[in-house]
């Protein structure tokens, strides 16, 4: 099986006070919006703050990783996120949850395109003019790997030492790479939403 691993455990440091994932979309929570979405698909992990902190309530459908560490950047998140696989894991899509348009086909491309290229380790979506984004699915063999993380820079290590096994999945529009950070971008975001 391949899971999908859904980062929700930052700060949401640049929303000047408010919490990102806890903003409404389509009729409840982002950060629930987005495990409903993944778990349609798959087995769901979401990491989160440690306890307490009021994205716990928001965690229904997926199972919660706890990140102690979170404050020292998504590497934290990473790493407990790939511990807490289930063993039988033969893989993770891994998602950032301030991402609002990815979709279940999305996800389901994704896994798809592994079934399609059995030799690729990553398959990263990107673009439609090849930039990359998320969501990033890693093959198993990749993932001691993310033992040696560090600070905030992600994943983005791993799929450099795999380049030659990176297969590109190009996603309709720039939804790949379109998140939520600002009060800025909730503003254009709703006002560009569809309806």
């Amino acid at each position: 099986m391949i899971a999908v691993l859904i980062l929700a455990a930052g700060a949401s440091s640049r929303m000047r006070g408010a919490d990102k994932l806890l903003m409404a979309v389509r009729g409840t929570t982002l950060l629930a919006d987005r495990i409903a979405m993944a778990a349609s698909v798959a087995t769901t992990l979401v990491t989160l703050p440690p306890r307490p902190h009021p994205r716990w309530a928001q965690a229904a459908g997926a199972i919660a990783v706890p990140v102690p560490g979170a404050d020292v950047g998504l590497s934290a998140s990473l790493k407990c996120g790939i511990r807490a696989l289930p063993p039988q894991a033969r893989g993770v899509l891994i998602l950032p949850a301030d991402m609002p348009d990815i979709t279940a086909t999305d996800l389901q491309t994704l896994l798809n395109a592994r079934a399609d290229n059995p030799d690729a380790l990553i398959c990263q979506a990107t673009t439609e003019d090849g930039k990359p984004g998320h969501p990033v699915l890693f093959d198993a063999a990749t993932f001691p790997l993310f033992a040696a993380l560090f600070g905030d820079s992600g994943a983005r290590p791993i799929i450099d030492h795999y380049a030659d096994r990176v297969h590109s999945v190009p996603v309709t529009g720039g939804r790949a790479r379109h998140d939520l950070d600002t009060p800025e971008d909730w503003t254009d975001w709703r006002a560009n939403a569809p309806r």
